[in-house]
């Protein structure tokens, strides 16, 4: 075991590292984080911020020698700079794992290839390949195979003229059109695995997104428990297929009442925000706990919870910049606010979220929305 006061390095440093640094601190860890971001909202308050790119290796160097474990925040820290650091140091999740989680083209072929349940998808490295695509994969969703994420990177195309031409948007990089499905709802299974290959799952939630970025997730998912069960059984079976140690989100689709994996992130997820204030043990302790080989705590809820994201788009009224009024959530006793420490707001850029708990799953669903809405979030 890892034990304090050693340090601990952060790859990325957005809100997610920051809520990260928040947990190692408690118990007992000092944290280097490694952004390039000069604003970064987890070196803020890390006790070093290396600001440098990601492939600096005379930074990265000095970082793996102060650190006794390095893990990440940001799925896309390039794969090299995990294997760099592994010669020095643990690094949890391992490079592979995040090289797989990473790539759209990898994660499907990860998924087929392993039996998991996913959506029809066709591999696109070519024009030739979109022309060649079968008509039963229309209508579609054309997605980058690198570096999309909150609906960047991806199209909607309802035939193979459409497509090719979103593919020249793209300037011809790799991609994957996967089919669009008819959707019942959407879940997700946030759960931490340690080196002996014990796995804590959080409940499951379920999402609710707007324009491809989350804006609900509502716990306990208004799902059947065998659609709660079996996506906790797939997500705890991928998360060992890969030899992952640390916190991860899987994502799923509900299409005709079929469980589908839709997205893997080797990280700590934003659907996992609520565990911060509903469960025994919130995510990022247990990233703590999975980076420094402690026992796992119990992801068991104590309360309902729904949570919503703050975007940007509230810091502005048409094209006047001002602060949100945050008297509107502070009054209500069962939410509790999350701001990130952003330095600059921009329209759908993730700010700050917050969850409101509570015994009556329906109640807190009530108060969620209504508090939402009072805040300005507009559907």
């Amino acid at each position: 075991m890892i034990l304090p006061p050693a340090t601990l390095g952060m790859l990325g440093g957005g809100q997610l590292g920051r809520f990260f640094v928040a947990a190692a601190h408690e118990l007992g860890y000092q944290v280097w984080v490694l952004d390039p971001d000069k604003n970064s909202p987890a070196a803020q308050i890390a006790e070093r911020h290396f600001c440098v790119a990601y492939d600096d290796y005379a930074a990265l160097d000095e970082f793996a020698a102060g650190c006794a474990a390095i893990t990440t925040e940001f799925e896309n820290v390039p794969a090299g700079t995990l294997d760099y650091l592994a010669k020095f140091v643990p690094v949890r999740p391992h490079a592979g794992a995040v090289a797989i989680c990473q790539h759209r083209v990898s994660e499907k072929s990860f998924l087929r290839d392993n039996g998991f349940p996913h959506g029809p998808f066709l591999t696109v490295n070519n024009e030739n390949d979109l022309k060649a695509a079968p008509a039963s994969l229309f209508p579609a969703i054309l997605k980058v195979a690198r570096f999309g994420y909150d609906g960047k990177g991806q199209a909607t195309v309802n035939n193979v003229e459409e497509a090719l031409l979103a593919f020249g948007h793209f300037k011809g990089e790799q991609c994957v059109l996967e089919q669009r499905l008819p959707l019942d709802y959407e879940v997700s299974v946030v759960l931490a695995r340690d080196e002996n290959g014990r796995v804590a799952c959080f409940p499951t939630g379920e999402n609710q997104h707007t324009r491809g970025i989350l804006d609900v997730s509502i716990v306990p998912a208004r799902a059947s428990g065998c659609v709660m069960s079996d996506a906790e059984d797939i997500a705890a079976r991928i998360a060992e297929k890969l030899g992952y140690i640390g916190t991860m989100g899987v994502e799923f689709f509900v299409s005709r009442g079929q469980l589908l994996v839709n997205e893997m992130a080797p990280r700590p997820h934003n659907s996992g925000h609520y565990t911060l204030d509903a469960c025994v043990t919130d995510q990022f302790e247990q990233q703590v706990r999975a980076l420094c080989g402690l026992p796992l705590g119990e992801a068991r809820a104590h309360s309902a919870s729904v949570m919503v994201n703050l975007l940007g788009d509230l810091w502005y009224d048409g094209d006047t910049y001002r602060e949100p009024d945050w008297a509107k959530l502070h009054a209500l006793p069962n939410l509790k606010l999350h701001l990130y420490g952003k330095r600059h707001a921009r329209p759908g850029r993730k700010m700050g979220h917050f969850t409101v708990i509570g015994n009556d799953p329906v109640q807190v669903q009530q108060a969620a929305l209504a508090a939402r809405a009072a805040i300005g979030i507009k559907d």
